[in-house]
């Protein structure tokens, strides 16, 4: 009894880390009871979730991201608000995700002229980890996105064609006058061409002229004075230099368009002034249609109609 089987072994023996097959051989491991997805999935490669060199943490972040839709935010304060893990933990894994090329940020400029981060995810990486783009200028790195820049053409020695000038804007349309009067637009094109004097930048050339006159010229037939329409115009203009005036002054004279003047009921004309004459009784100056007497003179006539001998105003 107390001999042992010296070919059985004292005790039973776990599998081999090194040998991890050898699970699967006995039925253990895992098993998948797949669904087929037909909508709100996403494609992720088995570089990325098995990759031997990325954290757990950066494993998961880049599954995340890579299912967030175009525009959505991904920087460290969206992404600390959205899980446990604190900033310090998710910069360490957008780092790693950079370095191995599964995720790039780019400064660009927006049209206003602002400076955002833009983050980049690939979905396909190349296979030179820690390799980030070059500048545009240069040859492009190779980080397995597709690039979605056009082709150049190759250079030939045939002589290039002249670039076509870009074609004008146009500008706003301005309010048109009722009567266009020679002399109101006269007045409006003067007033527009005095512009410069009072502002440098509002140097307009004969094109802008012409289009903006009727707008001051509906102005002026408004009962508008001239002096008030250059204070429109001119008034609280920005401190930035302006690349379109004439563009400014256009949605200016439509948008603080006055109301039409009141109606006002034409005055009546001046009374008729009668001719002067001398009084052929008394020589004394009166005004009346025909020539004759005075009316002091008329007062004190003869019954017959003649001229009196003395008139009580001006004796002789």
């Amino acid at each position: 009894m107390g001999t042992q089987n010296p070919s059985a072994p004292p005790r039973a023996q776990s599998a081999s880390a090194a040998n991890p097959t050898r699970t699967r051989h006995h039925g253990g491991g895992i098993v998948h009871e797949n669904t087929r997805h037909t909508a709100r999935f996403v494609v992720i490669g088995n570089h990325l979730v098995q990759h031997k060199e990325l954290s757990l943490l950066a494993i998961g972040l880049a599954c995340h991201i890579q299912s967030l839709p175009t525009g959505a935010g991904a920087d460290i304060k969206s992404l600390t608000a959205r899980f446990p893990e604190g900033p310090t933990r998710i910069a360490a894994a957008l780092r790693e995700l950079e370095t191995h090329g599964y995720l790039r940020r780019e400064r660009v400029r927006t049209p206003t002229g602002r400076i955002i981060t833009r983050t980049v995810s690939c979905n396909q990486p190349g296979n030179r980890p820690g390799h980030r783009p070059k500048a545009p200028h240069r040859e492009a790195a190779d980080t397995g996105c597709p690039d979605r820049r056009p082709a150049r053409p190759a250079t030939t020695d045939r002589p290039s064609r002249p670039r076509e000038p870009r074609p004008r804007k146009a500008l706003p349309a301005v309010p048109q006058p009722d009567c266009k009067v020679p002399g109101l637009l006269r007045t409006a094109v003067d007033l527009l061409t005095d512009l410069r004097r009072h502002d440098s930048r509002l140097l307009l050339s004969a094109a802008d002229t012409a289009h903006l006159a009727p707008g001051v010229a509906a102005w002026l037939e408004r009962d508008v004075l001239p002096a008030a329409v250059r204070r429109a115009l001119t008034a609280d203009l920005p401190d930035e230099p302006l690349h379109r005036p004439a563009a400014l002054l256009a949605h200016r004279l439509s948008d603080r368009l006055p109301p039409p003047a009141p109606f006002r009921a034409p005055a009546p004309p001046p009374p008729a002034r009668l001719p002067l004459h001398n009084c052929d009784g008394c020589d004394r100056g009166f005004r009346a249609p025909e020539p004759g007497l005075c009316r002091d003179c008329r007062t004190t006539a003869a019954p017959g109609g003649g001229v009196p001998a003395r008139c009580p105003s001006h004796p002789r």
